[in-house]
């Protein structure tokens, strides 16, 4: 993926924009070593890529949304939209109609069960909603980390988030 993003650009002027050599470049891209965080995070400003951020975050927590490059994927901007409302939609109403009123730990097995699909649906939600904001975000040309940054610039000053992101 860096050597897709990185076009034209030679490794050895990539390295340097990173402040790394040509030869760690090309471990990156080879797979034979992980882009460390700090790296991570550099390419993820310069190249402003949802799919490459996306990636990064999975890649580090091993949690959150995988990009989607499947078979059946279609990433057209209706489609995504279509299929990101459906899954909000299915999310909500599951979300809306699981009682949390009991202590989680003192439920059945089969509101456990309940609660599990909830959650599912939710990641669904999730992920549908990432690649939307990504190809939205790219077809429009809007700055996908300046999307984020007003997100946590918001959050912050809604004394949800303390000191900096």
């Amino acid at each position: 993926m860096l050597k897709e993003m990185r076009g034209e650009q030679t490794q050895l002027s990539l390295g340097l924009d990173i402040n790394t050599t040509r030869e760690t470049v090309s471990k990156y891209e080879n797979g034979r070593s992980k882009v460390p965080s700090d790296i991570s995070r550099t390419l993820v400003k310069k190249f402003d890529n949802a799919k490459f951020a996306i990636t990064v975050r999975n890649e580090y927590t091993g949690t959150g949304p995988k990009w989607l490059d499947g078979p059946n994927v279609d990433l057209h901007r209706s489609s995504v939209k279509e299929k990101t409302v459906e899954e909000m939609k299915e999310a909500l109403d599951l979300i809306v109609n699981t009682c949390l009123a009991k202590p989680l730990k003192k439920l059945q097995h089969f509101e456990l069960q309940s609660v599990d699909s909830m959650l599912q649906e939710a990641v669904e939600a999730i992920t549908a909603l990432d690649h939307f904001i990504a190809v939205v975000c790219k077809e429009a040309e809007i700055s996908y980390t300046e999307v984020w940054d007003k997100h946590y610039k918001a959050l912050m000053s809604a004394g949800y988030l303390g000191g900096t992101k």
